[in-house]
Formats: C-alpha cells, structure tokens, sequence
C-alpha cells in the first residue's frame, strides 16, 4: 500500500483509539517502507510474528520504536529475541520464560513480557489454557531477566466480531485475579487482545494494547 493511504489509515485509527490504548503495527509480511509509513504516522509500536522476519526487517527500518514479537517464541529462538524486542507478548511456558530470562540476563537488560492465553481453548492455538495462567504467573515471577505485566489472547481471526467477545472477558477477568492477588514481582498493566476486525470488541472488554495489520496495511500478500 501507498505511503498516504498507510498514513491516512494511521490517523483514522488513532483518532479511533481511547486514551491509554497502544496500537501495536502488525507487520507480518509487511515491508520496511511500509512500516516506515506506519511510524512516520504517529505509531510507535510495531509487532513481529517471527524473529527470523524482524532480525531483517528492525535494521532496514533503523528507527526509534518499540518492538514487540506477538508471534509464538520457540526456545531455540530465545537469545536472539532478547536482543531483538522491547516486548515478549507470546509467553506460554516455564521452561520459555526461564530461557528469555537468561538471554536477558546476559544481555543486562529486563524483558517486559505477556502470558499468552489460550482464551478459546483452541488445540492448536499457542497460550495457556486460563485456568492455568495463574499458576504461571506466580512461577514466572521471580526470574530476573523478565517483568510480567500482563496478559495476551488472539480470539478468533475472522467472523463477527462479538464472536470474540467471550475470550476477551475471559481473558480480562484473568487479568484481574492476576492483578488483585498482588503477585511480587509482577506488574499487571498490559492486556493485549483485538485485531483490525475486532479490535472495538477488545477495548470495549478492557483491552490496553490492539495488535493493527489489515486496517493498517491493507490486505496481506501472501
């Protein structure tokens, strides 16, 4: 897509977004131009599926911004997403976690992360199923090289839009138990759900973070 038709998609949904509410630019396929576009635009937030894709993509766009890998993170892949992102919103694992911690460690920084739930209860889908995100949110919390501050789901990725609605309450009211047990070490201030078709749902359930590709971008090739 154009730069000006990027830009203009830019400002309608920024002027869309409550105060408080980070648009997070999907780019998964996307170029750097168009990320370019997007950031030259008044977005700061830029999320990547794969850390292959933005080890390439973060120095060809060589700007100030805040990157977030909302893809799932494989443990093989740990050290490198340490140095790449300024976010982990994918984590749905002790052993994942305790290996972000450690490359971050190493690298003397502290990683903000997300637990990914599984808030549909999908088989294929990545994240942790919600009865089980507390339990990892309080093993998790004590590693020194992560900050967990909040939770993440996907929903569906098509349809009518109140058909994530569910998960997205379900999602929030874990978030809120997390939060209201007042877990050292952790910082319930994120809750990342809504994508371009349903992204009004999400902040409508309590949604501070909405991850933007199609609305933003265009339609994705390939």
């Amino acid at each position: 897509m154009p730069p000006a038709s990027i830009a203009e998609n830019a400002a309608v949904l920024l002027r869309d977004l409550p105060s408080g509410v980070t648009l997070v630019a999907a780019a998964k396929t996307r170029t750097p131009q168009e990320v370019s576009a997007a950031l030259d635009s008044g977005i700061t937030d830029v999320g990547h599926n794969y850390v292959q894709e933005a080890a390439a993509m973060i120095p060809a766009v060589a700007r100030a911004t805040r990157w977030h890998l909302i893809g799932h993170l494989q443990r093989n892949k740990a050290r490198k997403a340490a140095e790449l992102f300024d976010m982990v919103e994918t984590i749905d694992s002790e052993r994942i976690a305790a290996a972000l911690s450690r490359h971050c460690e190493d690298l003397g920084k502290v990683m903000p992360v997300l637990i990914e739930v599984n808030s549909s209860r999908e088989p294929r889908k990545a994240g942790v199923l919600p009865d089980r995100v507390f339990d990892l949110a309080r093993a998790i919390a004590p590693l020194p090289g992560i900050r967990l501050q909040g939770l993440m789901t996907m929903g569906p990725f098509s349809g009518d839009p109140e058909d994530a609605r569910p998960y997205f309450r379900t999602t929030r009211e874990t978030f809120d138990r997390i939060r209201g047990a007042d877990v050292p070490g952790v910082s319930m201030r994120h809750l990342s759900m809504g994508m371009s078709h349903s992204y009004r749902v999400a902040i409508e359930e309590g949604a501070t973070i909405v991850r933007i590709g199609t609305k933003l971008f265009g339609p994705r090739i390939g």
